[in-house]
């Protein structure tokens, strides 16, 4: 997704802990991973002269389902419980994001909620969909953009949030450190998703 800005990028892997914290709600526990997360690249970075002055992006998204965070399945048998579980109802999906400037310290944090209805999918569709195995590193046991499956037929909010990624939301955050892209970011997802949006204009006014 973030290829379709037209910014430079690298990518740094970083392990932290994603387990969330007794009690912890979905908007502290993305936000509090984005930014661990970002933390730990600027630290990977440290030793890279190149990168003296670039900004880490971080995120992290989750499925959030009545207040309950639902991650990766563990096994079939769970993939199988939480697809169940969204199946003909509407949920969430919040992706926090990171901007950490590591010369300076300064950091920026923001958060895109999208309500995701899904559809009224069988139990047949349920078995295929697991037998492919594309749930099993997905939170919440899906992806919208799979073109089998397709679990969800109506959206009215921030489809590149589901998929993992809210490029508006980016833009917005990374405009905060003068680091503007010279790319139409919402027509180059809108196009590459096959997704009309509602609401980018909304998100980088800041209403949203």
């Amino acid at each position: 997704m973030i290829a379709l800005s037209g910014w430079e990028f690298h990518v740094q892997p970083v392990e932290v802990d994603e387990q969330p914290w007794s009690g912890e709600a979905a908007r502290g526990y993305v936000l509090r991973l984005a930014e661990s997360k970002a933390r730990a690249a600027s630290k990977e970075l440290e030793a890279n002269p190149a990168a003296a002055d670039a900004l880490v992006v971080a995120a992290d998204t989750t499925v959030v389902d009545g207040g309950d965070i639902l991650g990766k399945p563990r096994d079939a048998a769970e993939a199988t419980a939480m697809l169940r579980r969204l199946r003909g109802r509407s949920h969430q999906v919040y992706t926090a994001l990171a901007v950490l400037h590591p010369a300076d310290g300064c950091m920026e944090s923001d958060l895109c909620v999208t309500d995701v209805p899904m559809r009224a999918y069988s139990e047949t569709e349920i078995h295929a969909y697991i037998a492919s195995g594309d749930p099993m590193d997905k939170a919440g046991a899906y992806a919208i953009q799979h073109a089998g499956f397709h679990p969800v037929e109506i959206l009215e909010g921030c489809y590149a949030n589901v998929v993992g990624l809210p490029l508006c939301h980016l833009t917005r955050t990374l405009n905060k450190f003068g680091a503007g892209s010279h790319v139409d970011v919402p027509s180059a997802c809108q196009a590459a998703l096959g997704y009309r949006c509602p609401v980018y204009s909304r998100v980088l006014s800041g209403e949203l």
